[in-house]
C-alpha cells in the first residue's frame, strides 16, 4: 500500500503543468454602485480563492479549464455562488451584490459536491470557530453543544464526547484534516482529542451518514474544517489568549502562515491548562483538572492542473478522571488516577483536474498513544494493605499525593495501548452535464497493541475496505442525490489472558459487511421557502470493547464484559426540513424518525467484581425520533438587533418500551443579540443575552436516575478594539451568571452526585500581527 501511495504522488508531481488561465472581474454593491473591498471570490472545488482590493477588482491564477463553482461572499450582503466555465487564456466575472442582514452562507464541506448551505439536499449544520468561541466554551466538546441537536457525554469539563440526536460514541465519527480520527473513541474516560487552536468551523451531519463515511457514522459525523492558508502572495500570524475564572484556565495559541503563487505554509501551537472547576455550590470537583498541548502544521503546492496538501497534528493531554469529592486545592498535576494521551495525525490530500473531472487521493496515519495510571497499580508486599480496591485516598496531604504521581511514572502506565491507524479516500469525479457524480474507494487498516498489566481489550487488527458511488442533480428549482455503497469490515483479535479466569479474552475473528444506500431532494417551494427530504440507511459493525472487553473502565466505575456473538447495527433514517428565508427572517423545521435495528447497549448484571458493578453489551431494535425548529428575526430597518430562538428534542426507546440510556433533555435556547459591523471589517462590535433552559428528563432507562429541570444565563460583549494603531479583537462571556447548581443528564458523574461546572467568566484577546 505505501509503494502505491508514493507511486502515485510521483506520478501525479511529475505532470507538467498546463497554461495558466485566469479569472478577474470587479465586485460592485448593487445599490449605490460602489466598488467593494474584501470580497471573498473562491472556488471551493479549487480550494482557491482571493479577495478583492480597493477598486472592487479580483484575480485567480493557476486555474485548470472546466466547470467549477464560484462563490461570492461578503459581510451584509448576500452571499452568491455561480456555475462557471474556466477556458484558456483570460476569463472574464463582473458581480454586483445585494444586501442582506442574514450571515454568510458558507460552502459545505463535510459532503463532496461542495454546495453552499442553501443549495444542499442533505442539511448540515455549521458554525464557525470564531463564533462558537464567543459562547465561553472551555473545550471544543463544550463549545459544540451551542449547535442545535448536539450535545455532549461529560466527565467533568476535560471530557466530553459528542451526541448527535441521541446517539454518541462510535456511532459518531469525527473527521479532521479530511480523514476519520481514531483514538478509541469508544471509552469515555478521556475526550475528544482535538484542541481549536487550528480549526476553522465544525460541521455536523446529522443522521446516517454511512454511504459517504462508512461504518461509524450510523449517527452522524461531526466534521472539523482545518485552518485554511493563507491567499497568495500575503503573510500573516496571530497570538490568542483566553483565561477562565471558574477553573484558573488558561488557553493560548499562536499562528504564522505564508503563501506565494504555488507554495503555502502554516504552523500553529497552542497550550492549555485546568485546575479542578467548581459547582454552582463551590465546591472543587477533585481531579477535573486537565493540561493540553497542541500543534498543527500544513504544507501545501498548488499548480493549475494538481495540488497537493501535507498537514500534521500533535496533541497531547493530561487528565484527571474524577470520581469523587477530595482535596480541595488549585494545584494543576492530575491525581490518580489519571490518563496521558498522546495523538499524531498526518494527512496527505491530492487533487488531479482535468477538463471534465477530477481525482483526489486523501491518506491519513494517526497513531494513538493512551496511558492510564492507577494508584494501586504500584502497590506490592506491604503497601496493598494502605490502600483500598479503587486505588486513591483523597485523604493525604499533597505532598504524598505528588510522591504517588512521581513513582507512578516511574513504574510505568498500568494501562498502556497504541493504535495505529492508516486509511485511505480515493475518488474519482466525472461530470455529465447537469449530473456530477462521484465513484470512491475507502479504507482503513488499524493495529491495536497493549504494553500495559491491564487488558481492556486485546491486541487486534482491523480491517475496512469500502465502494461507493453518488450522484447529485441539479434542475432548475430542485435538486436530487442519489447513492449506494457496500462495506466489508474484518477484526481479528489476539488470546489475552489465561484460560478460566475472570479476566480471559478468547480470540476473535469476526467479518462484518453491509449494503447501504441513501436518497435525497432539495426543492424550492417558493421563493422563500425550501424543502428538504431525505431518506438514508446507515450501519455500524461492533467494535472492539463491545465484543472483547473484559476489565474495569476508572471513568465510569464498572466493569464491562463484552459479548463476541453481537451483530452489526443498521438503521434507516427520514429526515424533512422546511425553511423559510427573507431579508429580515428565517425560520426552520427539522424532524427525523430513526429505526435501529440491533441496537448494542450496557446493562447492569447486579453482580459485582471487586466491589465494582458488572454490565454487559445487549442488542435489541431501538427507535428515536424528534427534530429541530427555531428562527432567526432581524427587523428592518435594525438589522443590527438578532432575536434567535431554538428548541431540539429526541426521544429515544428499545422495542421492549423501555427507555434508551444518554438521551439528552428537551433544550430551548433563547438569544437576544446586537451586532455592528463595518463592511470594510476595520471594527465591529456585538453583544448577547442567553437564556437556555434543559426540561426534566423523566424518560430514563432503568437504572438511570431523572433529572430536573434547570435554566443557564449567559452573557457576552466583544468586538474590535485599536491599541497603538493596531487591531485586537477581545471578547468578555458570563456562562451560568446566577451560579445555578445543576448536573446535566449526560454527565458520568451523576450517578456519583456531582453536579456540573458554576459560574464561568471567558477572557479572550486576539492580536493579529
Amino acid at each position: 500500500m505505501k509503494q502505491l501511495y508514493f507511486s502515485m504522488l510521483l506520478a501525479l508531481t511529475s505532470i507538467s503543468a498546463y497554461s495558466q488561465h485566469t479569472l478577474s472581474g470587479t465586485i460592485m454593491d448593487a445599490e449605490s454602485g460602489e466598488p467593494l473591498e474584501q470580497v471573498s471570490v473562491y472556488i471551493p472545488q479549487l480550494e482557491n480563492g482571493t479577495v478583492t482590493d480597493e477598486n472592487g477588482t479580483y484575480m485567480l491564477r493557476n486555474l485548470p479549464e472546466g466547470n467549477y463553482k464560484l462563490v461570492i461572499s461578503y459581510i451584509g450582503f448576500k452571499t452568491y455562488s455561480i456555475s462557471i466555465e474556466i477556458t484558456q487564456g483570460s476569463n472574464q466575472f463582473d458581480y454586483q451584490m445585494a444586501t442582506s442582514a442574514i450571515e454568510i452562507d458558507e460552502v459545505v464541506l463535510s459532503t463532496p459536491f461542495h454546495k453552499l448551505q442553501r443549495e444542499n439536499v442533505m442539511k448540515v449544520e455549521q458554525k464557525s470557530m470564531e463564533d462558537l468561541k464567543q459562547q465561553g466554551g472551555i473545550t471544543l466538546s463544550e463549545g459544540i453543544t451551542n449547535i442545535p441537536g448536539v450535545s455532549s457525554v461529560s466527565t467533568g469539563v476535560g471530557i466530553g464526547k459528542p451526541v448527535i440526536r441521541g446517539l454518541s460514541f462510535n456511532r459518531v465519527l469525527v473527521y479532521t484534516q479530511g480523514v476519520r480520527l481514531e483514538n478509541q473513541q469508544y471509552g469515555g474516560e478521556h475526550g475528544l482529542g482535538i484542541n481549536d487552536a487550528g480549526v476553522s468551523s465544525v460541521e455536523v451531519i446529522k443522521g446516517p451518514a454511512s454511504l459517504l463515511y462508512g461504518s461509524d457514522a450510523l449517527g452522524g459525523v461531526l466534521y472539523l474544517n482545518p485552518e485554511k492558508f493563507e491567499t497568495p502572495g500575503e503573510t500573516s500570524g496571530d497570538i490568542n489568549m483566553r483565561y477562565f475564572t471558574n477553573t484558573l484556565g488558561y488557553n493560548a495559541n499562536a499562528g504564522f502562515k505564508t503563501s506565494g503563487e504555488k507554495l503555502k505554509f502554516l504552523v500553529r501551537g497552542a497550550y492549555a491548562s485546568n485546575a479542578d472547576y467548581e459547582t454552582g455550590d463551590g465546591t472543587s470537583v477533585t481531579n477535573s483538572r486537565f493540561n493540553e498541548a497542541d500543534i498543527k502544521t500544513g504544507l501545501a503546492y498548488q499548480t493549475a492542473m494538481f495540488k497537493s496538501e501535507l498537514r500534521y497534528n500533535y496533541n497531547a493531554s493530561e487528565l484527571g478522571i474524577p470520581e469523587e469529592i477530595g482535596v480541595q486545592n488549585n494545584d494543576r498535576d492530575p491525581l490518580m488516577p489519571y490518563q496521558e494521551l498522546s495523538t499524531h495525525i498526518l494527512s496527505s490530500k491530492n487533487n488531479l483536474f482535468f477538463k471534465k473531472s477530477s481525482l483526489e487521493a486523501t491518506f491519513g496515519y494517526t497513531v494513538n498513544n493512551r496511558k492510564e495510571f492507577e494508584e494501586h497499580d504500584h502497590d506490592h508486599g506491604e503497601e496493598e494493605d494502605d490502600h483500598d480496591h479503587e486505588g486513591h485516598d483523597h485523604d493525604h496531604d499533597h505532598e504524598e499525593e505528588s510522591l504517588d504521581h512521581e513513582e507512578e511514572e516511574h513504574e510505568g502506565a498500568a494501562l498502556d495501548m497504541r493504535l495505529t491507524t492508516f486509511n485511505y479516500n480515493i475518488q474519482f469525479n466525472p461530470q455529465w452535464g447537469k449530473m456530477t457524480t462521484i465513484f470512491g474507494i475507502q479504507g482503513m487498516h488499524q493495529t491495536n497493541e497493549n504494553f500495559g498489566e491491564e487488558v481492556l481489550v486485546p491486541n487486534a487488527i482491523t480491517n475496512d475496505f469500502g465502494v461507493l458511488a453518488t450522484s447529485h442533480i441539479h434542475f432548475d428549482k430542485s435538486d436530487l442525490q442519489i447513492g449506494l455503497r457496500y462495506d466489508l469490515r474484518s477484526l481479528n483479535g489476539e488470546e489475552s489472558g489465561i484460560d478460566g479466569d475472570e479476566e480471559y479474552i478468547p480470540v476473535l475473528n469476526k467479518d462484518f459487511n453491509s449494503f447501504n444506500a441513501a436518497a435525497g431532494y432539495r426543492m424550492d417551494l417558493t421563493q422563500n421557502i425550501i424543502g428538504r427530504l431525505n431518506l438514508a440507511t446507515g450501519f455500524r459493525a461492533p467494535n472492539l470493547s463491545e465484543l472483547t472487553s473484559n476489565g474495569l473502565h476508572s471513568g465510569a466505575n464498572r466493569v464491562e464484559i463484552g459479548n463476541p456473538d453481537l451483530d452489526s447495527e443498521q438503521n434507516f433514517q427520514v429526515d424533512l426540513a422546511l425553511e423559510y428565508g427573507n431579508r429580515h427572517l428565517e425560520a426552520y423545521i427539522n424532524t427525523f424518525y430513526n429505526i435501529v435495528n440491533d441496537y448494542i447497549y450496557l446493562e447492569p448484571t447486579g453482580e459485582f467484581r471487586d466491589l465494582d458493578p458488572i454490565y454487559n453489551f445487549q442488542q435489541q431494535n431501538a427507535l428515536l425520533y424528534g427534530g429541530e425548529f427555531g428562527f432567526h428575526l432581524h427587523p428592518h430597518p435594525i438589522d443590527w438587533l438578532h432575536l434567535e430562538s431554538a428548541y431540539d428534542i429526541v426521544y429515544g426507546e428499545l422495542e421492549d418500551n423501555s427507555n434508551l440510556p444518554l438521551i439528552p433533555a428537551n433544550r430551548w435556547t433563547n438569544t437576544f443579540r446586537v451586532e455592528w459591523k463595518k463592511r470594510n471589517q476595520d471594527y465591529k462590535c456585538y453583544s448577547f443575552v442567553t437564556l437556555q433552559t434543559h426540561f426534566n428528563q423523566n424518560k430514563v432507562a432503568d437504572f438511570e436516575t431523572k433529572t430536573p429541570r434547570y435554566h443557564l444565563f449567559n452573557v457576552g460583549i466583544g468586538g474590535d478594539m485599536r491599541i497603538f494603531n493596531q487591531k485586537v479583537g477581545y471578547s468578555v462571556t458570563g456562562n451560568n451568571l446566577f451560579n445555578e447548581n445543576y448536573i446535566s443528564h449526560l454527565s458520568r458523574l451523576k450517578a456519583d452526585g456531582i453536579g456540573n461546572i458554576g459560574r464561568n467568566i471567558a477572557f479572550s484577546l486576539n492580536i493579529p500581527l
